[in-house]
């Protein structure tokens, strides 16, 4: 996923680590702190235990259960020996080689191969499961194999990226033995990977059993004996798990409300810490411009004037996120502040001058949609305000409306709605994949966006140069036309919070720049 001469999302997070009362203990002679089992709760259960069928937050157990040929180790953002060493062999960024490690193997003992590594690639874009990942291999051409170590990668454009792609845990390698070529892996429960750990046993929504996977030849250390994954249908479930000693640490799916609760030295918080640290998923409205409410450009500077985004952070998420003015946030290079720039603070004056200006002298009528079960349950009070902004202007007439996720995306797909919520969680940090998965004729958000300056010039020369520090000019001008279009309309970023007993440590190094957990990096002290 990453690169580059700046400075990492690890680095820059802001890490604070709150103990929130003190102890002391200690493990006895014939007990490691490294042997110990960790228990982890969250409300991010995968969809899918095929790689082939999953860009979402599936990606969280396949971190730790396969391995990829590059990754992002903790410190860094430019992509890392993982399964193979590689590196672009020609001075365009067209081909690819890799080279793997001598010896590896997957789970179940059989090799892991340069055909092994060619059949994983090539199912990914064999099946093109709806919702799948081949979306991310558009540049690849094809994929060749010289002898048993090596895989070379043929890319049809230019892609400094390509190693980004690689590095996801789409990309996770699979035994050919046991992942059709042609069809996804029948879901039993089971996954034959190379990771650090084996998935011993699981239960949908329920509970995933890791133990160490003694085949694993990478660059993750290991901290601990094996983690048991709780998922939880919702938060308050979680966090009284937390407080009762059932889990260990908690990760995605805390609100604005417990975080602060959990960061307060009250008695039921007797033993818990907070670790924070600066994110880089982010929230957006989409507007559907096939949608004649929002065809208008004066509509979407409209209400692009009227979003007070700091008291939507302060009065929804009392400071757990950030406001945000550029679709590319903070901790990736080219970030901005165009919306800012541009629109300065809200302005209900200035707001109601555009759209006189372009002949719109009624209240203009919207339905904003959002999903109900993707996002937290702060996702509906963050619309509310939003709704309560823009009509206190007097210009607006705002609906809100909320969908569970399944619905909600294959309607907003079919383009039913004129303006709804997205959210994003990178697939790496580049400000490529803030810009290039949202325009275009097809793009993830199911609204054609056209901005030929944007795909066929501006991206096409950033993907040539392999330096990541160098696109920033390509990446600002970028965002210049997208607050010129106002197709999108960033508003906040998160922040991270793995909330822990006092005796967990590693919780600062357990995001990688993904946000992925990591889940190796947690332990149990020796002593506290």
């Amino acid at each position: 996923m990453h690169v580059f001469n700046r400075t990492s999302l690890q680095a820059a997070a802001a890490l604070a680590s709150i103990s929130l009362v003190s102890g002391c203990g200690v493990f006895s002679d014939t007990e490691s702190a490294g042997e110990q089992r960790i228990t982890i709760g969250t409300t991010s259960s995968p969809s899918t235990l095929d790689p082939a069928a999953s860009w979402d937050n599936s990606w969280e157990l396949f971190r730790n259960v396969y391995q990829t040929l590059l990754s992002f180790p903790t410190g860094t953002t430019t992509p890392k020996t993982d399964a193979a060493d590689c590196k672009f062999t020609d001075t365009s960024s067209r081909v690819f080689e890799c080279t793997l490690l001598e010896g590896l193997k997957f789970s179940n003992g059989h090799a892991l191969d340069a055909k092994a590594v060619q059949h994983s690639i090539q199912r990914i874009r064999t099946i093109d499961a709806e919702g799948g990942p081949n979306g991310m291999l558009g540049s690849l051409d094809s994929i060749e194999t010289v002898g048993d170590r090596t895989v070379v990668f043929k890319l049809n454009k230019p892609d400094a990226t390509f190693p980004f792609v690689l590095a996801t845990p789409a990309m996770s390698l699979v035994d050919p033995a046991e992942y059709p070529a042609d069809q996804l892996r029948k879901q039993d429960g089971k996954v034959i990977g190379s990771g650090p750990y084996v998935l011993d046993g699981y239960e949908v929504r329920k509970q995933a059993e890791l133990s160490p996977n003694p085949n694993y030849k990478g660059f993750a250390a290991r901290k601990n004996g094996g983690v048991t994954i709780k998922y939880f249908d919702g938060s308050e479930a979680m966090v009284k798990a937390l407080r009762a000693e059932e889990i260990d640490a908690t990760y995605r799916g805390l609100t604005a409300e417990e975080v602060t609760s959990l960061q307060e030295g009250k008695e039921e918080n007797k033993g818990l810490q907070i670790v924070e640290s600066t994110g880089a998923d982010i929230r957006y409205l989409v507007f559907n411009t096939q949608d004649e409410s929002v065809a208008d450009p004066a509509v979407r500077k409209a209400i692009a004037q009227l979003i007070d985004r700091d008291e939507l952070v302060s009065k929804v998420y009392r400071g757990t996120a950030e406001p945000l003015y550029s679709m590319v946030p903070k901790g990736i290079a080219a970030h901005t502040t165009k919306f800012f720039d541009t629109y300065g603070h809200p302005d209900k004056e200035k707001a109601g001058k555009i759209l006189r200006k372009a002949g719109i002298t009624e209240k203009v009528e919207l339905n904003f949609w959002y999903t109900t079960d993707r996002y937290g349950s702060s996702t509906a009070a963050e619309f509310t305000e939003l709704k309560r902004q823009l009509e206190a202007s007097g210009l607006f007439k705002v609906t809100i409306q909320g969908k569970p996720w399944t619905e909600y995306q294959a309607a907003y797909q079919k383009g039913e709605y004129a303006v709804f919520g997205r959210g994003w969680f990178p697939d790496f940090p580049d400000p490529d994949n803030f810009v290039a998965p949202f325009l275009g004729q097809k793009n993830v958000l199911g609204t054609p966006y056209l901005s030929p300056r944007i795909t066929k010039e501006l991206l096409p020369k950033s993907r040539r140069e392999s330096d990541r520090g160098a696109v920033t000019d390509e990446f600002v001008e970028a965002q210049s036309i997208m607050v010129d279009d106002v197709r999108l309309l960033p508003l906040w970023q998160g922040k991270l919070y793995i909330a822990a007993r006092e005796d967990i440590g590693g919780g600062e190094r357990a995001l990688d720049p993904q946000t992925v957990m990591q889940l190796w990096e947690l332990h149990r002290r020796a002593s506290w």
